[in-house]
């Protein structure tokens, strides 16, 4: 049953990343003509005539999809037209930095939300959860390139120890602050949404049947509260992913990390299509396949759930 449960998943996914790549090829080539860049602003039309015709993009639009999608099957999403390398291998070089980073911030924001969100609803009315709500307002309400700009500004030279910015692979100096940054909105996400599932679970009939058993409170916590009370935010962590990946552009630029962020910017700026496609392809994969997993986590968590159904109940 779950190999069916997981084939059907896969299907569905199909349909979604060619809803994501038609979407994206569209608004690329709206974006405008990439040889008003890439050539000097007194070049003759037939120059940038036949630049557009070595880069494709004189055929008709649909022409240029198929093509594009005839390549992205068999793993060539073009060549970069700033660099002149296949745009794949640049995305894949910066990768391992922004999947870091939003792995970094994602462990963050486990590892203070779930605890607060917890603390604050075993403490139901008291100052813990006051505090709690207090900051998980002010942490969904700031902006990340704000909280990045003023820990540029007034943490970085407080702490020596701390860089400014750049990257170095497995600094941790490096990576403190920008992950730090990235994880504060989904730790106030995470911290409410847990505080919320657990006083919704603390009200059940079989939690004060565990208490009235004489059960250890530890053990109705963990065994009986918090496995309930993880689905739903299980389903909102995942949901946080695609957040993590689309904030990493803006913490990514602000703090000079070398990521697939920086580079869907500057490509953007650059009207560099295939390099700005295999970034959002990319993304949409890890996206997908996160929430996918996500699913598969419900069913752990609680055996009575069906897999097929688990995303739609969950959502």
């Amino acid at each position: 049953m779950i190999i069916v449960g997981f084939a059907r998943r896969l299907l569905q996914i199909i349909p979604v990343l060619v809803a994501i790549s038609i979407v994206t090829f569209m608004l690329t080539r709206l974006s405008g003509d990439p040889s008003a860049l890439l050539l000097p602003l007194d070049a003759p039309p037939e120059q940038r005539e036949q630049l557009r015709e070595d880069l494709g993009l004189d055929e008709p639009l649909p022409v240029q999809y198929l093509r594009f999608m005839q390549g992205a099957l068999q793993g060539d999403f073009g060549d970069s037209f700033r660099y002149q390398v296949p745009a794949s291998e640049i995305v894949l070089e910066r990768a391992p930095a922004t999947l870091t980073l939003a792995a970094a911030a994602l462990f963050i924001a486990l590892l203070i939300g779930l605890p607060f969100g917890i603390i604050a609803a075993l403490r139901h009315g008291g100052m813990a959860d006051s505090a709690v709500q207090l900051t998980s307002v002010v942490g969904q309400a700031l902006p990340p390139f704000y909280v990045g700009l003023l820990a540029l500004i007034f943490v970085a030279p407080a702490v020596e120890w701390l860089p400014s910015g750049g990257y170095e692979p497995g600094s941790l100096r490096h990576l403190v602050l920008p992950a730090l940054t990235l994880s504060l909105f989904m730790i106030a996400v995470i911290a409410r949404f847990t505080r919320a599932s657990v006083l919704d679970v603390l009200s059940q009939n079989y939690v004060r049947t565990a208490r009235s058993k004489g059960i250890s409170e530890r053990r109705v916590i963990t065994r009986h509260i918090l496995r309930n009370a993880l689905i739903p935010v299980v389903t909102i962590v995942g949901l946080q992913i695609g957040n993590l990946l689309g904030g990493a552009v803006i913490i990514e630029t602000v703090f000079g990390w070398p990521g697939m962020g920086r580079l869907a910017v500057e490509s953007v700026l650059q009207r560099d299509f295939p390099v700005v496609q295999v970034v959002v392809m990319l993304t949409a994969v890890v996206f997908v396949v996160v929430n996918q997993l996500v699913d598969f986590v419900y069913v752990w968590l609680d055996p009575r759930i069906d897999l097929y159904r688990a995303g739609t109940a969950a959502r």
